[in-house]
């Protein structure tokens, strides 16, 4: 059953898809630790409007133990978007979870120095370890694949004959030419992020890792029909302003889009809100559970009294371990 998991992972990414094949991706990661380091409880937090503060990014999850939760014990490909490290906090612990046969990477030559780690919430060990993964590319598990818009390949989304399926995955971005250019300029990697689309019963999801405007500049150019009035949107860099133009909205048209966590001031709602386009964040549904084996999809999360606020006849499914809110349509929210 084609499920995606968009976690609440404090500032920072973290998604899940099991595809029909069962095999499992998982696109980056944040706030991930071996589970009996983990001592934060989930807790009932304050109840508020649909629009309002829910607070649930004061109890974000551990992606490992999440991942356990749901009878999860293995990770076929681990797709790091761009080397940020609040995408990939917690990678070794993660690694050495479930061991990734298959590591998608960009050729970037990124670096950090010993000022990077001042007051950083983050850990050096991550970032050696996947600086370790980047620059010795090893040809044994994790086998590292760093692909460019448009590759084609068995599993990712190649059948054997060579017709488009596998796991349904399509790489908008990113090309050689937004690589290069930031690792000229060795300061912003966004416009090196991965931008995949995932296409799986004739729903069409995005996952738009930090992406920038020279990226979607890049994506309308040669993949409009592809990415038109899609089904759900996981918004690039978590929904944040960022100084950024919005108008690759007003050709996605997402039927939904996904929220990370940021402080509210930060979050970029008003490119939706003027363009009369829904979205959730995780501060208010926690962590976002899709059922993409349906058309419609049906969403469920894991914080019941947003699920009830939205739908009062919501119930709990025990395969999904969430709360049923509805499916995504344009009148959901």
């Amino acid at each position: 059953m084609a499920t995606i998991h968009f976690l609440n992972v404090k500032q920072g990414d973290c998604s899940v898809i099991s595809h029909n094949s069962d095999r499992v991706t998982v696109i980056d990661v944040c706030n991930a630790k071996p589970p009996d380091e983990q001592t934060e409880k989930l807790a009932e937090a304050l109840l508020g409007r649909i629009r309002g503060n829910f607070q649930q990014k004061r109890h974000p999850v551990n992606p490992i133990s999440y991942l356990q939760d749901h009878s999860i014990d293995s990770i076929f490909r681990y797709i790091q978007t761009h080397p940020d490290m609040d995408h990939m906090d917690g990678i070794e612990a993660l690694f050495d979870e479930f061991s990734p046969i298959n590591f998608w990477d960009t050729d970037n030559m990124k670096e950090m120095d010993d000022s990077s780690w001042e007051n950083s919430p983050y850990n050096e060990d991550d970032w050696l370890f996947y600086k370790n993964l980047r620059d010795t590319k090893p040809d044994s598990a994790p086998r590292r694949l760093a692909l460019l818009a448009g590759a084609k390949g068995q599993y990712w989304n190649m059948e054997d004959g060579g017709s488009f399926g596998g796991d349904g995955l399509q790489i908008l971005a990113p090309t050689q030419e937004l690589i290069d250019s930031a690792n000229e300029t060795d300061q912003d990697y966004n416009d090196c992020s991965y931008v995949i689309l995932y296409k799986t019963g004739g729903n069409r999801i995005i996952f738009g890792g930090d992406s920038h405007d020279d990226t979607w500049e890049h994506i309308l150019e040669n993949y409009r029909d592809d990415v038109d009035n899609i089904d759900l949107l996981i918004a690039p860099h978590h929904g944040r302003d960022s100084g950024r133009s919005y108008e690759f909205l007003d050709t996605l048209n997402p039927t939904l889009t996904f929220f990370g966590n940021a402080r509210s001031e930060h979050l970029a709602y008003s490119a939706w809100r003027n363009r009369g386009l829904s979205y959730i964040t995780n501060n208010q549904a926690n962590c976002m559970v899709v059922d993409a084996s349906e058309t419609p999809m049906a969403l469920y999360v894991t914080y019941e009294n947003f699920a009830r606020k939205v739908n009062s006849a919501t119930f709990y499914s025990n395969t999904f371990k969430a709360w049923y809110v509805g499916s995504i349509t344009e009148d959901l929210i």
